[in-house]
C-alpha cells in the first residue's frame, strides 16, 4: 500500500523557508542546555539565533530558564542574552525534597505562543516537550506555521506530529556550535541550572 511513496522530500530547503514571514522563536532553555550535554556541544547563542532565523524576519526570540538571582555569573549571562537579541523570561528555582532544582516554564512558552498568535507567521519552538503540543496546534489552526527544533531522542512525539517542520539539532549541531573560547555555551551557564528537571516529554 505505500511502497509507491518516495521519502524524498517534495520540497527543497530553500522552499520550505521563503515562506515563514515573521518569525517568533520560543527556547525552551533547560531542554536545550540537556539536548547540547548529549550532543558534547556548547551552543553560540550568536550562531543559534542566526540559524532559527535564517534571514527571515525576527519578531522577537524568546529565551525561557529558571534563575539564581544570587548568582552574578548568571546573571552575566543572562544580560549578554538581552543585549544579544534575545528576551528572557525567568523564574526562580526551586529546590525539591530530593536536592534537584527545577523551574518548569512550560506554562509561560505556551501562553507566550497563544497571546503572539496574529504578530507571528511562524512560531520556533525549540523544546522537545510533549507539554508544548496542545499549545503548538492551537496557534497552527489560527494559521501559524509551527516549526520544532529540538534533539530527537528528548522530542515526544506528540509535539513533533503537530509541527510544519521538525529540525533535529544533531542535523544542525556543526552550524551553532561554539567554535572560540569568546563566545558564550552551556558550560558558561551555572551548575544550578543543569539541576533542573531532566524531564523532556
Amino acid at each position: 500500500m505505500f511502497d509507491d511513496y518516495d521519502t524524498a522530500p517534495v520540497f527543497t530547503p530553500e522552499q520550505v523557508l521563503e515562506n515563514r514571514g515573521r518569525v517568533a522563536i520560543f527556547i525552551d532553555g533547560s531542554n536545550l542546555f540537556y539536548a547540547a550535554l548529549q550532543l558534547g556541544i556548547e551552543i553560540d547563542y550568536t550562531k543559534l539565533l542566526c540559524r532559527l532565523t535564517a534571514g527571515s524576519r525576527l519578531l522577537r526570540a524568546f529565551f525561557y530558564t529558571g534563575v539564581d538571582r544570587t548568582n552574578e555569573k548568571q546573571q552575566g549571562f543572562l544580560l549578554w542574552m538581552r543585549l544579544n537579541g534575545y528576551r528572557f523570561i525567568a523564574k526562580d528555582l526551586v529546590q525539591l525534597p530530593d536536592g534537584s532544582k527545577k523551574a518548569n516554564l512550560d506554562v509561560e512558552i505556551a501562553v507566550d505562543l497563544m497571546a503572539l498568535v496574529g504578530s507571528y507567521d511562524t512560531a520556533v519552538i525549540v523544546s522537545g516537550d510533549g507539554d508544548l503540543a496542545y499549545a503548538a496546534d492551537s496557534v497552527s489552526y489560527r494559521g501559524a506555521r509551527v516549526e520544532v527544533v529540538s534533539l530527537r531522542s528528548m522530542t515526544s512525539d506528540s509535539l513533533i506530529n503537530v509541527a510544519d517542520r521538525y529540525v533535529d539539532l544533531d542535523q544542525i549541531k556543526e552550524e551553532i556550535q561554539k567554535t572560540s573560547k569568546h563566545h558564550v555555551g552551556y558550560n558558561n551557564f551555572p551548575v544550578s541550572v543543569l539541576d533542573q528537571d531532566r524531564s523532556s516529554r
